[in-house]
C-alpha cells in the first residue's frame, strides 16, 4: 500500500500553519472526527463552524430550505486570512 495511504490523518494536524475553517453540519456522521482534529490544530488562524440541523449532504446542496451553507462566514475567514 502507498505510504501516504498508511498513515493517520490526525498525525501532522498540529504542523498545519495555514488558515484553516472547518464547517460541519451537527448532525453529520464525521462530526465528532472534525471536533477532534480541530483540537489538535494549533494557531490563531482556525476556526470551526458548526452548523445547526445539517447533514454532510445538507453542506453541499444547501438543505431542504437551501439556507443552511454560511455563504457569509465562510466569506468572512476568507477575507480575514486571505488578504
Amino acid at each position: 500500500m502507498l505510504s501516504h495511504l498508511t498513515f493517520s490523518l490526525f498525525d501532522y494536524a498540529d504542523e498545519i500553519e495555514s488558515a484553516v475553517l472547518l464547517v460541519h453540519g451537527d448532525k453529520a456522521l464525521s462530526y465528532y472526527a472534525s471536533e477532534r482534529v480541530f483540537k489538535l490544530l494549533k494557531g490563531s488562524n482556525k476556526e470551526f463552524l458548526t452548523v445547526k440541523n445539517a447533514t454532510h449532504c445538507d453542506l453541499y446542496d444547501g438543505g431542504k430550505n437551501k439556507d443552511l451553507i454560511p455563504f457569509d462566514k465562510i466569506d468572512e475567514f476568507l477575507k480575514k486570512y486571505l488578504n
